[in-house]
């Protein structure tokens, strides 16, 4: 029998202020108002943000959310300074409030998880030759284009982990470079991603390396692609504060998971955002009404984030799983979040088993990474259902 879950348009509650979780919001939700008028022509209207239905049934990723009403609310009520010159009011908001809520003097926000690795990477990398320590299974250096070796030149060593799961403190002292002699290139900067296809980095071996990587002379930058950071802390692995405790960047993807239209944001010391703005200028990135993306941004981060919507989509995830293994399916490896890996070879299927038979049911899948399916708050109960019964269709 199919799990009954609420679907993503019904009313979400924020999570109770004296909740453990690591999701109290750390200073009041953001209030927006516009006339009221203006709120109900909205609401009665057919406009594409007052529905989620071309995405209530899409498992290619969590970027493919709709933006919701309240953030067309929020766009229409924010203020239209100058980004560039760091004029806007609801921009300089949003950076105070996610640099808070990781324990960071400063942020900065740019256009895309890609531009925020590729500002961090550039800013924390002053003189050459220097290198990149990274998992080989990371982000940014094998779904970004290279960025970080064709911008700043730096050689990228990719570390596989020995545990199979994450990179432990022995992995990266293996193959991290300290010397400084002619023929080498020093790791600068160790790169780590949490939650990494959907695994989570235990906060124990992320305090081991960044003890380490701080001990060096001179100290080793401790950069975190945290996209999808926030999955970490719904599924209960650490807070945000205590993951910031660590690391001396942040990226934040607003696109991944909460469900704004746009924009990420890289956190850190003051003295680094200073340099991240001019590497920010250099890639293009200067905008002018950034209180558009700002705005849309803090409601995603107040409403989906903090209101609980995304463990609904980690429930969701977990029955699928469940469901898959329950109808003699195998999976590549265990759900800890909001993505599912399903070994198709194990479990005796091929692409044209798998893939094809998909549309049938109405379901939205993508073949870049064999056998993923990403679960987001706006996947609804009919979707989980005929998700159900294509599961059912294709081991049977």
């Amino acid at each position: 029998m199919a799990m009954q879950i609420n679907d993503s348009k019904e009313q979400q509650h924020p999570p109770h202020p004296g909740a453990s979780n690591g999701l109290e919001a750390k200073t009041s939700q953001h209030q927006v108002k516009i006339p009221d008028a203006l709120r109900e022509t909205l609401v009665s209207s057919d406009l594409a943000w007052s529905h989620a239905n071309e995405a209530s049934n899409d498992f290619r990723s969590d970027t493919y959310t709709k933006p919701s009403m309240p953030m067309l609310e929020a766009i229409i009520a924010t203020s239209l300074g100058d980004g560039d010159t760091d004029e806007d009011v609801a921009t300089r908001s949003l950076e105070e409030y996610i640099a808070d809520l990781v324990g960071h003097e400063a942020s900065l926000l740019v256009a895309s998880g890609t531009m925020g690795n590729q500002v961090a990477h550039q800013a924390a990398l002053k003189t050459p030759p220097y290198s990149i320590l990274a998992d080989a299974r990371g982000h940014f250096h094998t779904f970004e284009c290279g960025g970080a070796s064709y911008l700043t030149g730096a050689s990228v060593r990719q570390v596989f982990p020995s545990n199979g799961h994450h990179l432990t403190l022995e992995d990266v002292k293996r193959e991290a470079t300290l010397r400084e002699s002619i023929y080498e290139i020093p790791t600068r900067v160790i790169s780590l991603e949490n939650t990494l296809n959907g695994t989570i980095m235990p906060l124990s071996d992320v305090r081991a390396i960044s003890e380490w990587a701080h001990a060096q002379d001179p100290p080793i930058h401790l950069h975190l692609d945290g996209a999808r950071v926030w999955e970490a802390v719904v599924a209960g692995a650490f807070t945000l504060r205590e993951i910031g405790a660590y690391f001396d960047s942040i990226q934040l993807c607003f696109t991944k998971g909460v469900g704004a239209p746009l924009g990420s944001i890289v956190t850190g010391s003051s003295t680094y955002i200073k340099r991240a703005r001019w590497s920010r200028k250099f890639l293009g990135g200067g905008m002018r009404a950034t209180g558009l993306i700002a705005a849309s941004a803090r409601v995603a981060v107040d409403d989906v984030f903090f209101g609980g919507k995304m463990k609904a989509a980690q429930e969701k995830a977990k029955y699928a799983s469940d469901l898959w293994q329950q109808l003699g399916g195998k999976l590549a490896v265990p759900t800890e979040t909001n993505i599912v890996w399903f070994d198709l070879e194990a479990s005796g299927l091929t692409y044209e088993d798998f893939y094809p038979l998909a549309k049938r049911f109405d379901l939205k899948f993508r073949d870049l990474q064999l056998g993923r399916l990403v679960f987001h708050y706006q996947i609804s109960q009919g979707a989980l259902d005929r998700l159900g019964d294509f599961f059912r269709a294709v081991l049977h």
